[in-house]
Protein backbone atom coordinates (compact mmCIF):
# COMPACT_ATOMS: atom_id res chain seq x y z
CA UNK A 1 0.00 0.00 0.00
CA UNK A 2 1.64 3.36 -1.13
CA UNK A 3 2.22 5.41 2.31
CA UNK A 4 0.39 8.80 0.74
CA UNK A 5 -2.87 7.03 0.77
CA UNK A 6 -5.37 6.68 3.79
CA UNK A 7 -8.56 5.04 4.67
CA UNK A 8 -11.78 7.14 4.99
CA UNK A 9 -11.89 5.26 9.17
CA UNK A 10 -8.38 6.50 9.70
CA UNK A 11 -8.90 9.97 8.43
CA UNK A 12 -11.62 9.92 10.52
CA UNK A 13 -9.84 8.99 13.70
CA UNK A 14 -7.42 10.96 13.61
CA UNK A 15 -9.65 14.14 13.12
CA UNK A 16 -11.63 13.02 16.15
CA UNK A 17 -8.98 12.50 17.97
CA UNK A 18 -7.51 15.77 17.53
CA UNK A 19 -10.89 16.92 18.51
CA UNK A 20 -10.70 15.29 21.61
CA UNK A 21 -6.57 16.62 22.02
CA UNK A 22 -7.22 20.20 21.56
CA UNK A 23 -10.76 19.92 23.62
CA UNK A 24 -8.96 18.96 26.78
CA UNK A 25 -6.34 21.87 26.52
CA UNK A 26 -8.89 24.21 25.59
CA UNK A 27 -11.64 23.03 28.84
CA UNK A 28 -8.73 23.91 31.10
CA UNK A 29 -8.18 27.03 29.40
CA UNK A 30 -11.89 27.91 29.69
CA UNK A 31 -12.37 27.00 33.47
CA UNK A 32 -9.75 30.02 33.94
CA UNK A 33 -11.91 32.43 31.57
CA UNK A 34 -9.19 32.28 29.21
CA UNK A 35 -9.11 34.98 25.77
CA UNK A 36 -8.89 31.26 24.32
CA UNK A 37 -11.24 28.45 25.73
CA UNK A 38 -12.48 25.66 24.37
CA UNK A 39 -13.73 26.26 21.14
CA UNK A 40 -10.57 28.13 19.74
CA UNK A 41 -8.08 25.26 20.88
CA UNK A 42 -10.19 22.60 19.00
CA UNK A 43 -10.25 24.69 15.62
CA UNK A 44 -7.16 24.90 16.13
CA UNK A 45 -5.98 21.21 16.49
CA UNK A 46 -8.40 20.19 14.30
CA UNK A 47 -7.03 22.67 11.53
CA UNK A 48 -3.59 21.53 12.21
CA UNK A 49 -4.22 17.96 11.62
CA UNK A 50 -6.25 18.89 8.67
CA UNK A 51 -3.66 20.41 6.90
CA UNK A 52 -0.66 17.80 8.00
CA UNK A 53 -3.37 15.12 6.54
CA UNK A 54 -3.49 17.45 3.29
CA UNK A 55 -0.20 17.60 3.04
CA UNK A 56 0.64 13.86 3.28
CA UNK A 57 -2.16 12.29 2.05
CA UNK A 58 -3.94 15.07 -0.56
CA UNK A 59 -1.89 14.46 -3.00
CA UNK A 60 -1.66 11.00 -3.37
CA UNK A 61 -2.64 10.71 -7.56
CA UNK A 62 0.65 12.54 -7.98
CA UNK A 63 2.78 10.06 -5.89
CA UNK A 64 3.77 8.29 -8.75
CA UNK A 65 3.89 10.89 -12.04
CA UNK A 66 7.89 10.27 -13.37
CA UNK A 67 9.68 14.16 -12.07
CA UNK A 68 7.33 15.03 -9.19
CA UNK A 69 8.95 15.16 -6.17
CA UNK A 70 6.30 14.56 -2.67
CA UNK A 71 7.11 16.49 -0.01
CA UNK A 72 5.12 15.60 2.99
CA UNK A 73 6.21 19.04 5.26
CA UNK A 74 5.26 21.62 2.83
CA UNK A 75 1.90 22.47 3.97
CA UNK A 76 2.13 21.74 7.91
CA UNK A 77 5.45 23.77 7.79
CA UNK A 78 3.67 27.02 7.58
CA UNK A 79 1.05 26.46 10.53
CA UNK A 80 4.08 27.22 12.91
CA UNK A 81 4.70 30.68 11.62
CA UNK A 82 0.58 31.31 11.42
CA UNK A 83 -0.26 30.34 14.60
CA UNK A 84 1.61 33.20 16.05
CA UNK A 85 -1.08 35.61 14.72
CA UNK A 86 -3.48 34.14 16.29
CA UNK A 87 -2.07 34.25 19.76
CA UNK A 88 -0.73 37.85 19.37
CA UNK A 89 -4.39 38.19 19.41
CA UNK A 90 -4.80 36.67 23.08
CA UNK A 91 -1.69 38.69 24.53
CA UNK A 92 -2.67 42.02 25.97
CA UNK A 93 -0.96 44.82 27.76
CA UNK A 94 -2.24 46.80 30.45
CA UNK A 95 0.11 49.67 32.03
CA UNK A 96 2.70 47.26 33.56
CA UNK A 97 0.76 44.08 33.21
CA UNK A 98 1.06 41.46 30.63
CA UNK A 99 -1.55 38.59 30.12
CA UNK A 100 -1.92 36.03 28.11
CA UNK A 101 1.40 34.71 27.21
CA UNK A 102 0.13 31.15 28.69
CA UNK A 103 -2.68 30.95 26.43
CA UNK A 104 -0.61 31.94 23.29
CA UNK A 105 1.67 29.25 24.09
CA UNK A 106 -1.15 26.79 24.62
CA UNK A 107 -2.86 27.33 20.92
CA UNK A 108 0.36 26.63 19.73
CA UNK A 109 1.20 23.69 21.47
CA UNK A 110 -2.22 22.83 20.31
CA UNK A 111 -1.41 23.32 16.75
CA UNK A 112 1.76 21.42 17.12
CA UNK A 113 -0.28 18.08 19.07
CA UNK A 114 -2.59 18.41 15.71
CA UNK A 115 0.29 18.33 13.13
CA UNK A 116 1.33 15.21 15.58
CA UNK A 117 -2.29 13.39 14.69
CA UNK A 118 -2.21 14.04 11.73
CA UNK A 119 1.04 12.62 10.77
CA UNK A 120 -0.36 9.37 12.78
CA UNK A 121 2.50 10.51 15.60
CA UNK A 122 -0.13 9.26 18.45
CA UNK A 123 1.96 8.65 21.21
CA UNK A 124 3.63 11.63 20.96
CA UNK A 125 0.31 13.43 20.59
CA UNK A 126 -1.09 12.16 23.81
CA UNK A 127 2.08 12.18 25.59
CA UNK A 128 2.30 16.06 25.46
CA UNK A 129 -1.49 16.59 25.90
CA UNK A 130 -0.84 14.98 29.59
CA UNK A 131 2.22 17.22 30.35
CA UNK A 132 0.34 19.97 29.42
CA UNK A 133 -2.48 19.47 31.63
CA UNK A 134 0.06 19.08 34.16
CA UNK A 135 1.60 22.14 33.40
CA UNK A 136 -1.26 24.09 33.06
CA UNK A 137 -3.18 22.77 35.95
CA UNK A 138 -1.04 20.90 38.27
CA UNK A 139 1.93 23.13 38.24
CA UNK A 140 -0.40 26.03 38.51
CA UNK A 141 -0.93 25.09 41.72
CA UNK A 142 2.27 24.40 42.92
CA UNK A 143 3.29 27.86 41.40
CA UNK A 144 0.76 29.98 43.66
CA UNK A 145 1.64 27.92 46.50
CA UNK A 146 5.51 28.17 46.48
CA UNK A 147 6.52 31.07 43.81
CA UNK A 148 4.56 33.67 45.20
CA UNK A 149 7.50 35.63 46.01
CA UNK A 150 7.03 37.83 43.15
CA UNK A 151 4.16 39.58 44.01
CA UNK A 152 3.63 42.77 41.68
CA UNK A 153 0.82 45.34 41.86
CA UNK A 154 0.21 48.39 40.03
CA UNK A 155 -1.86 50.95 42.25
CA UNK A 156 -3.30 54.50 41.35
CA UNK A 157 -3.80 56.96 43.58
CA UNK A 158 -5.12 60.12 43.65
CA UNK A 159 -3.94 62.38 46.30
CA UNK A 160 -4.52 66.33 47.66
CA UNK A 161 -1.75 68.29 46.07
CA UNK A 162 -0.42 69.75 48.95
CA UNK A 163 2.88 68.79 50.47
CA UNK A 164 3.54 65.61 52.23
CA UNK A 165 1.32 63.31 51.07
CA UNK A 166 3.94 61.33 49.34
CA UNK A 167 6.69 61.34 51.46
CA UNK A 168 3.55 59.95 53.97
CA UNK A 169 2.87 57.00 51.58
CA UNK A 170 6.04 56.36 50.95
CA UNK A 171 7.19 55.73 54.49
CA UNK A 172 4.12 53.36 54.90
CA UNK A 173 5.22 51.00 51.95
CA UNK A 174 8.78 51.36 53.79
CA UNK A 175 7.60 50.20 56.70
CA UNK A 176 5.80 47.36 55.39
CA UNK A 177 9.09 46.41 53.55
CA UNK A 178 7.06 46.68 50.19
CA UNK A 179 9.59 48.34 47.15
CA UNK A 180 8.18 50.67 44.58
CA UNK A 181 10.12 49.65 41.31
CA UNK A 182 8.45 52.06 39.36
CA UNK A 183 5.94 55.11 39.70
CA UNK A 184 4.65 58.40 37.57
CA UNK A 185 2.73 61.49 39.04
CA UNK A 186 0.24 63.35 37.25
CA UNK A 187 -2.09 66.52 38.40
CA UNK A 188 -5.41 66.50 37.37
CA UNK A 189 -7.43 69.52 37.85
CA UNK A 190 -11.61 68.98 38.44
CA UNK A 191 -12.91 72.85 38.82
CA UNK A 192 -11.42 74.26 41.66
CA UNK A 193 -9.74 71.04 43.03
CA UNK A 194 -6.11 70.43 42.35
CA UNK A 195 -5.17 66.29 42.48
CA UNK A 196 -2.24 64.35 42.16
CA UNK A 197 -2.57 61.57 40.40
CA UNK A 198 0.34 59.04 41.33
CA UNK A 199 0.44 55.61 39.14
CA UNK A 200 2.63 52.86 41.50
CA UNK A 201 4.12 49.68 40.44
CA UNK A 202 4.96 47.34 44.07
CA UNK A 203 6.70 44.02 44.76
CA UNK A 204 5.29 42.91 48.27
CA UNK A 205 7.75 40.47 49.97
CA UNK A 206 6.94 36.86 50.61
CA UNK A 207 5.17 37.14 53.48
CA UNK A 208 4.25 39.82 56.05
CA UNK A 209 2.12 42.55 53.95
CA UNK A 210 -1.48 41.58 52.18
CA UNK A 211 -1.92 44.37 49.59
CA UNK A 212 -5.59 44.84 51.20
CA UNK A 213 -4.49 45.77 54.23
CA UNK A 214 -2.34 48.30 52.65
CA UNK A 215 -4.53 49.84 50.40
CA UNK A 216 -6.79 50.73 54.21
CA UNK A 217 -3.68 52.13 55.31
CA UNK A 218 -2.76 53.83 52.22
CA UNK A 219 -6.77 55.04 52.05
CA UNK A 220 -6.62 56.38 55.71
CA UNK A 221 -3.84 59.03 55.28
CA UNK A 222 -4.53 62.42 54.92
CA UNK A 223 -4.53 63.47 51.72
CA UNK A 224 -5.72 60.83 49.74
CA UNK A 225 -8.90 60.69 48.19
CA UNK A 226 -8.70 57.30 46.34
CA UNK A 227 -7.28 54.45 45.73
CA UNK A 228 -7.55 51.84 43.06
CA UNK A 229 -5.59 48.64 42.93
CA UNK A 230 -4.76 45.53 39.61
CA UNK A 231 -2.81 42.36 40.34
CA UNK A 232 0.08 42.19 37.12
Amino acid sequence: MSPFVISPLELTIRLLLSLLLGGLIGYERERNNRPAGFRTHILVCLGSTLLMLISVYGFAAFAGVKGVTMDPTRLAAQVIPSIGFLGAGTILRNDFSVTGLTTAASLWVASAIGLAVGAGFYYGAFLVTGMVLLSLYILNKVEKRYFSGKRIFTLKISVVNQPGVLGTVSTLLSARSVSVTRMSVEEETTGDLHNLIIHMSLKLPRRGSEIAHIVEEIQRVDGVTSVAMESV
